[in-house]
């Protein structure tokens, strides 16, 4: 005679099981979900530091920060009308301009309404002020 014993689970067992994960899920994906937006404002916050790095170095060597005009991009490319006796580093001081994590350019001004520079991301949103994650990340609130 040939008994086998079948096993496996019961419809109901699968069911607790569903329901337990959803139950689970419910908790953890909503402290999940707000991660992404403390990540980016973290990158855009390392961003802001080492372009004000790259920034006062620029300084050093050139006397004065890069005019409004001139913007970020005299930190890669050197400038056409840098002052008598200038010093620009070959290769730049930064390899590129970064964006932040919203795909969009850091917007900087010389002189700054803050400080001798202003550098800054208008955050998600992409306007001026906001809260959340729409708040503007600056160099001035940074120090």
């Amino acid at each position: 005679m040939n008994t086998k014993k079948q096993t496996g689970f019961t419809l109901i067992e699968v069911m607790i099981v569903v329901v337990i994960l959803g139950i689970l899920a419910s908790i953890i994906v909503p402290k999940i979900m707000g991660r992404p937006d403390e990540a980016r404002a973290t990158k855009t916050k390392q961003d802001i530091r080492a372009i004000t790095a790259a920034l006062d170095l620029y300084r050093l060597d050139n006397f004065t920060y890069p005019t409004t005009e001139q913007g970020l991009e005299a930190l890669v490319t050197k400038p056409s009308n840098l002052a008598a006796g200038a010093n620009w580093k070959k290769g730049g001081y930064l390899d590129s301009l970064p964006t932040d994590p919203w795909n969009k350019p850091y917007l900087y001004l010389q002189p700054g309404v803050h400080g001798e520079f202003d550098l800054y991301s208008f955050g998600a949103d992409g306007v001026e002020g906001g809260s959340d994650a729409g708040a503007d990340i600056t160099n001035w609130d940074l120090k």
